[in-house]
């Protein structure tokens, strides 16, 4: 549930910061009857998002045994580089986030209410998207229940979070949230590819190399509820294959380094105190 829940409440801030910034030009540009526009963009954006949500899982049920495993390997790598983009991306381009929006929301309004409402759904769609990606890898490795408990419980933290954030004097340390949401998202990204190595050494597709490097099993079963909550978040599983220990370690350390190399870069860009 937590894996869900995070993704939920990042995603969903996220969200609510662009539609946030996009009122906030609104306002100072003294168009508020516009507003409308906007969470009709958005909420186009929302059931959008559902719609392709329930058709990834329609078709994840389609398959069976072997193209199964495919299936869910395939799609498991593939939420874990669109995380991974999301997580540079943010890293990269967050703190330029709110004036690239700001010149998107003017440059919109002279062009009519159609390319407001686009740009608040393209916006929010992207969000979306990303997050029926996430959820259905989740699934994966996660009860489907907890997964959707997770997502609602997220979703409606996010709401929360953006309703303070903008509505109240009260000030959130935006910059704290995203950098130990970061850290816990690499983390959940190297399981994702680890399970998804994984399921392509059932299908064949991957060779295992050794087929378990180390069997814990019998000290922390990965089937236990423990063990079940550790797949979820960080793709622990007790016997391992080679190829799978070598691409969480691989993808971790690789990221990391990325990760921190931004950060650093980051901290010299802060301008000197006097």
């Amino acid at each position: 549930m937590f894996p869900s829940l995070l993704l939920s409440l990042r995603e969903g801030l996220e969200a609510a910061l662009i539609i946030g910034i996009v009122l906030g030009v609104l306002n100072r540009l003294n168009q508020p009857h516009l507003k409308p526009v906007v969470w009709q963009g958005a909420a186009a954006a929302i059931v959008a998002a559902v719609l392709v949500g329930i058709g990834l899982n329609l078709l994840g049920m389609e398959f069976e045994g072997k193209a199964e495993e495919i299936f869910e390997g395939l799609a498991t790598l593939f939420a874990a580089g669109v995380l991974t983009w999301m997580i540079l991306w943010m890293q990269k381009q967050g703190k330029h986030l709110k004036a690239n929006l700001e010149s998107e929301t003017s440059q919109a309004l002279s062009s009519g209410k159609r390319a407001l409402f686009t740009l608040a759904f393209i916006a929010v769609f992207r969000e979306g998207l990303e997050l029926a990606i996430f959820l259905l890898a989740t699934s994966f490795v996660a009860e489907g229940s907890l997964t959707l408990i997770g997502a609602a419980i997220g979703l409606v933290s996010a709401v929360i979070l953006g309703w303070i954030l903008f509505s109240s004097t009260r000030r959130l340390s935006l910059r704290g949230f995203f950098q130990v949401t970061n850290i816990l998202l690499i983390l959940f990204a190297a399981g994702l590819v680890a399970y998804g190595v994984h399921e392509l050494n059932e299908a064949g597709w991957i060779p295992s190399i050794i087929e378990h490097v180390w069997d814990i099993n019998h000290i922390f079963n990965e089937k236990s509820q423990l063990g079940l909550i550790f797949k979820a978040l960080f793709g622990y599983n007790g016997n391992p294959s080679l190829t799978e220990v070598m691409a969480y370690v691989s993808y971790f350390v690789i990221l990391s380094i990325n990760y921190i190399r931004f950060q650093r870069r980051d901290m010299a860009e802060l301008p000197t105190p006097a």
